[in-house]
């Protein structure tokens, strides 16, 4: 006898993610039926799938949850449900019931926690469970009785599938999410911590206690994250928990499908026109021209596209007239590598309406592919489409593209709209901004990965490998997604005029002139940093003598457990701060306090501080240096920092210190060609000067109208001195309290910067609000209006959102409110330097003078500049960037040149 099933339905999920997958559709009398038809299509092949099988379809009761109790802020930052999907809630319950489907609703819990006990209870009946969702959070119920089934695009997951698509089984999924968050839920997790992160760690610590545990062990800016917020951690984990005891009326066995009530069905499928469905009913066809549109519109499952693979001429010519045509259409490209710099073209996709794409193979060489269109050829044709100015492009993060086309000659134009940056504009800490989870988030859809048509780890194979029959359905559902989300997003967007007017004017535009500067690349030296890195390494080596001596004993400098036991264990060091499991921390916070008085915690820190250099500087830079063009080529990222900063990797320009020897050592290493010379263009305190500007203080107006020494007037005011008698302990004292305000530093933190008593410190910041009161009421203002918002503002209308500025944990919420002060003027110096670029940019382009923009670093532009034309160059760049921004102080840009980005600097 085959054992029997229990197939549970997470409608909830399903609910909203066919709404946001469908356009909103109408019957004729105008009410909304997108979700209705979403969820009872996937309901009606799941009963095909299923005939035999307990059945039981669960929602979520309205009204809160047990926990919101527990988290007054879970989900608060979710916008209210819009009513074109409230209104389709009640007929959609009524049509399921009248499908013979036991429906379940169970107040003060979710729809997860029903499913998880009902999953519990048959388990133990020993049946076999399968439980439909689109949602992650259920993978932690997966056993080898329960298993998962995305119906909308037919994913299905057992123990190891679990594995293979998260990286973890089934048992620490909730470690997993816990440690992730989830910014929908506004669980809060550790900021940074991604899925791979997630599974990296839970692979090699084995659960989340043990991570706790040994939080001291995880190294960089991630490390230091998990250890801020290890508190938030264990309430993280409470909220992922599905709740599997939940006392219910109904058991497994209760849930048993009954006979459709044929007459209601045909009544209400005739009443919204299915008329697909009606027709299986035997019923009659509404005969409106809405039914008609409503019966044509199939659900955007990823097997339901339109995929078109063009091998031949005649196809391709007939899509490149319609490309031609078409107002705006998606593009996409296939490439061999990640890289910008050495990726080539394997394929281009496009779609001009949704649920139609095509994919053009060009150079799959994998034994016994089919004959392809020349690439060549293709892209000789494409030349003219892909470089005219109007025919409009719509793509998720075009910058690539662009790149990779011009290693072939082309020049991207026409970047009307990019995706990414229509979800980065909109709401910048939402969500990630790749194509995945964008997907996910707007249109309810899971997409297809690289990783499941290229293979994972050492398996992976380059994408020309990619057998075309998996190719064309990935890249073709790359074009179809991004033309949906520009679809969903942009009107959103189009509502609030300040972010439609950054995204249109600072963040569009600027894609071809980033895309300009990582093409041109910069200039290094290669023997000199060749020269620095042994240097280091000599250094390196006789710091670490030194440790040993003064430790008594060899040890492994970058062993914290090792750390650990010389410092507290045999040298008997004070106990700053403990882990959660009481051992002595070695943090590096706690190593800089410790090395105020002892030796080998600083000589701890100068090996690290080294040994950082030389990895991700000196040795690797070298290896950076593209064959080609003889230049390091980074990549700037538009969409990763939430105040609009741009961020670099590979390298990562904007990390190299500036403040110690050896840093500025490797700026020197970044040169210019033979007959040019290295120009920087640096901003001066142009935050502080934002600060004076939103705030209206008179008296930092005034010291910026005269051109005084801010910090020497700061030091004057509050020391009550006249500005020429100002020492520089005093200046060093101002200097602290006008950054470490902007950045909603403490009495305690300028005390420990300035090595003072917090009370003295606090009768800095005291006198410092006497004097300029006009900073105190701005910053008091902007918490408030935070508070009441939910968001700040730049100067210039972006927006970052604040989740926790209502937080009840104070230190989550303290932190959200030195967000607030700081953002409004890192995210408007972000957006003066981008428009300093732009501008820059189109001189550029306009008078095509001996002059290169190479690098953009915080508030700096860095030019080579041919040596005849220094001084013109130098007054230009200078007019441009402080003309970016009309403030009521001047803009002040600092020009300085020399032979390598230190001496320029």
């Amino acid at each position: 006898m085959a054992e029997k099933t229990l197939v549970l339905v997470d409608g909830s999920s399903y609910l909203f993610r066919a709404y946001h997958a469908l356009p909103l559709l109408t019957n004729s009398k105008g009410e909304y039926t997108n979700a209705i038809l979403g969820v009872t299509n996937m309901l009606k092949k799941l009963v095909e799938t299923y005939p035999e099988a307990y059945f039981g379809v669960i929602f979520d009761a309205p009204g809160k949850t047990f926990r919101n109790d527990m988290y007054p802020e879970y989900k608060a930052n979710r916008a209210s449900m819009p009513d074109e999907l409230r209104e389709q809630i009640k007929p959609l319950h009524q049509l399921i019931k009248a499908m013979g489907l036991p429906l379940v609703m169970e107040p003060g819990v979710e729809a997860d926690d029903v499913i998880g006990t009902l999953a519990k209870q048959a388990e133990e009946e020993d049946l076999n469970v399968v439980i439909s969702t689109g949602d992650k959070d259920i993978a932690q119920l997966v056993t080898n009785k329960t298993s998962l089934i995305n119906t909308m695009n037919n994913q299905w997951l057992d123990e190891e599938g679990v594995k293979e698509k998260f990286g973890v089984p089934p048992n620490m999924i909730i470690d997993y999410l816990a440690l992730m968050g989830d910014t929908s839920d506004n669980i809060p997790g550790v900021p940074k911590v991604g899925p791979k992160t997630a599974a990296k760690w839970l692979n090699a610590y084995g659960s989340l206690d043990e991570i706790i545990a040994r939080a001291d062990e995880v190294k960089g800016k991630v490390g230091e994250s998990l250890r801020d917020h290890l508190d938030a951690i264990p309430l993280s984990k409470e909220l992922v928990t599905i709740k599997c005891d939940v006392p219910l009326d109904k058991a497994p066995a209760d849930l048993i499908r009954t006979q459709p009530d044929t007459e209601t069905l045909k009544e209400m499928v005739s009443h919204y026109e299915f008329n697909s469905w009606l027709k299986q009913l035997g019923g009659t066809k509404a005969s409106t021209v809405a039914s008609e549109q409503v019966d044509e519109k199939p659900l955007p499952a990823k097997t339901e596209l339109t995929v078109e693979t063009i091998l031949d001429e005649a196809t391709f010519n007939q899509w490149l007239a319609k490309l031609t045509e078409a107002e705006l259409f998606a593009f996409d490209t296939e490439t061999t590598h990640l890289n910008y710099t050495k990726a080539l073209v394997v394929g281009v996709s496009f779609a001009i309406e949704a649920g139609h794409a095509a994919y053009v193979p060009l150079a799959h060489s994998y034994p016994g592919a089919p004959q392809q269109l020349s690439r060549q050829w293709v892209l000789d044709q494409l030349k003219p489409l892909l470089e005219s100015e109007s025919a409009r492009k719509v793509g998720q993060n075009l910058k690539y593209d662009a790149n990779v086309l011009a290693n072939h000659g082309i020049s991207l134009a026409g970047i009307y709209h990019d995706t990414m940056l229509q979800s980065y504009v909109l709401n910048s800490t939402a969500s990630r901004h790749n194509m995945d989870a964008l997907a996910e988030k707007y249109l309810g859809q899971e997409t297809i990965h690289y990783e499941d048509v290229a293979g994972k780890g050492a398996k992976q194979i380059c994408f020309d490998q990619v057998s075309i029959e998996l190719a064309a359905p990935y890249a073709a559902e790359d074009a179809d997604i991004t033309l949906r989300l520009h679809q969903h997003i942009f009107p959103q967007l189009k509502q609030i005029d300040s972010l439609a007017t950054v995204y249109e004017t600072i963040e569009m535009p600027l894609v071809p002139v980033l895309a300009r500067m990582e093409q041109t690349g910069v200039l290094v030296d290669e023997q000199m940093l060749s020269q620095q890195s042994g240097e280091l390494t000599a250094s390196i080596k006789a710091l670490e003598t030194q440790a040993h001596e003064a430790a008594g004993q060899p040890f492994n400098l970058g062993s914290p457990k090792q750390i650990q036991e010389i410092l507290y264990d045999k040298l008997g060091l004070p106990v700053l701060k403990k882990t959660p499991k009481g051992q002595p921390s070695t943090a590096e916070s706690v190593l800089q306090d410790l090395a105020v008085d002892f030796p080998l915690p600083r000589l701890i820190l100068e090996h690290r501080s080294l040994s950082k250099l030389r990895s991700t500087y000196t040795d690797k830079l070298p290896k950076q240096i593209n064959p080609v063009t003889g230049r390091v080529h980074t990549s700037y990222h538009q969409a990763v920092a939430a105040t609009g900063r741009l961020s670099s990797s590979d390298p990562n320009l904007q990390n190299i210190p500036v403040r110690s020897e050896e840093g500025r050592r490797i700026r020197q290493a970044f040169i210019a060609e033979e007959g040019f010379t290295v120009m920087a263009a640096d901003y001066s305190q142009i935050e502080l000067r934002i600060m004076a500007h939103l705030s209206q203080d008179t008296g930092l107006l005034q010291a910026f109208k005269e051109g005084l020494d801010v910090h020497k007037a700061t030091a004057a005011e509050v020391f009550g001195v006249p500005v020429d008698q100002v020492e520089t302990h005093q200046r060093r004292s101002a200097k602290a309290i006008n950054f470490g305000l902007i950045y909603g530093m403490s009495a305690f933190g300028l005390a420990k910067q300035l090595d003072i008593d917090r009370g003295a410190a606090q009768g800095y910041i005291n006198l410092y609000f006497e004097r300029y009161p006009g900073v105190k009421q701005y910053m008091d203002e902007t918490r408030e209006l935070a508070r009441e918002q939910g968001y700040i503002e730049t100067l210039f209308g972006r927006r970052l959102y604040l989740p926790d500025i209502l937080a009840k944990n104070g230190q989550r919420r303290q932190y959200a409110e030195r967000t607030a002060i700081n953002a409004p003027m890192q995210g408007t110096a972000a957006d003066i330097i981008k428009l300093a670029m732009l501008s820059v940019d189109n001189w550029l382009q306009v008078d095509k003078p001996a002059v290169r923009m190479v690098m953009q670093v915080h508030d700096e532009l860095v030019f080579e500049v041919e040596n005849s034309y220094l001084d013109q160059a130098a007054s230009i760049i200078q007019q441009k960037m402080s003309g970016a921004a009309s403030l009521d102080v001047p803009l002040v840009v600092d020009v300085g040149m020399g032979k390598n980005w230190d001496e320029a600097h």
